[in-house]
């Protein structure tokens, strides 16, 4: 089991997702915030395998707009060096990444040019991950979508579009179960319709599931095959006193103690959806070090 967080290290002072208007393009622009934005991401990782936090979220925004029509900058070969000198990295020190596109990425919308869209920046994620020459546990997670009236034709969209998604993409898509539209349960019927893996989110899952967590837990891990990677798994709980579904600022240790104990007999790769980012990490990382599941 890593531990990690997503995206931001609010206490190392860059940001690895720098961006800048559509209407500032420009491929000098473009030039030095990818740079910029590959040099913090290295710092960031650099601190996490010193701080023992074995699993990260790089952000969608770490090349601005490439998945965007106004893009011909060729960052792929720029930057490619860069690329696989951070992959190295991650591999050295055992770490592993996932990315997680915004919530207007959606491969079961009738709508023909968010479609196109979606697909675009699959395929910018794809490209990413395999520029850093990271196997198939490195993964791209998205929500299943929207239902639009009709549950049942969304899914069926879900599964007919998968099947024809790019290799390099649906080599390492995974979903996860939502806190409204597609629970646990939906997620497994798409399993079993086309094969793509589950994430297993707790926090969503207590807010639209029901199913006991040791249960719902082997069932998630139970859609991760050999070459996978061992099954992720994303945690958060409520922040008091907001509407329900809202990530905690930091970590509640006794419930993370809770999530640990009722959770052992399950090995996964652990992100924390908690917006102080690695101070909560770090606290994940002090509770779980008696695990034997924790990797430091």
């Amino acid at each position: 089991m890593r531990i990690g967080y997503p995206c931001i290290n609010r206490g190392i002072g860059c940001s690895s997702g720098r961006t800048f208007r559509l209407r500032s393009y420009s491929e000098a622009r473009m030039e030095t915030t990818v740079e910029a934005n590959l040099s913090c991401l290295a710092a960031i990782l650099r601190y996490n395998a010193a701080h023992s936090l074995r699993f990260f979220r790089i952000t969608s925004d770490l090349v601005p707009f490439a998945s965007h029509p106004v893009c011909r900058y060729p960052w792929q070969r720029r930057f490619g060096e860069v690329f696989r000198e951070i992959g190295r990295f991650i591999q050295r020190e055992g770490i592993r990444i996932s990315m997680h596109p915004d919530q207007f990425t959606l491969i079961n919308t009738p709508d023909r040019e968010v479609l196109r869209r979606s697909l675009a920046e699959l395929e910018y994620h794809a490209q990413v991950l395999d520029l850093m020459g990271l196997d198939a546990t490195a993964r791209i997670q998205i929500h299943v979508g929207g239902v639009y009236g009709d549950r049942s034709a969304a899914m069926e969209r879900f599964t007919a579009r998968y099947g024809r998604l790019d290799g390099a993409v649906r080599r390492r898509l995974v979903i996860e179960n939502d806190d409204r539209l597609y629970s646990l349960g939906h997620c497994m019927e798409l399993y079993s319709r086309c094969g793509v893996p589950v994430l297993f989110d707790w926090f969503h899952h207590r807010i639209n599931g029901g199913e006991p967590p040791g249960r719902a837990l082997a069932k998630a891990a139970s859609t991760w095959k050999s070459g996978n990677g061992i099954p992720m798994c994303d945690y958060s709980s409520q922040k008091p006193g907001a509407r329900a579904g809202t990530h905690a600022e930091s970590i509640d240790r006794e419930d993370f103690r809770a999530f640990l104990d009722m959770s052992r007999g399950h090995d996964f790769d652990l992100m924390l959806e908690i917006k102080d980012k690695e101070a909560s990490a770090a606290v994940a990382v002090e509770e779980a070090w008696g695990d034997d599941r924790f990797v430091p």
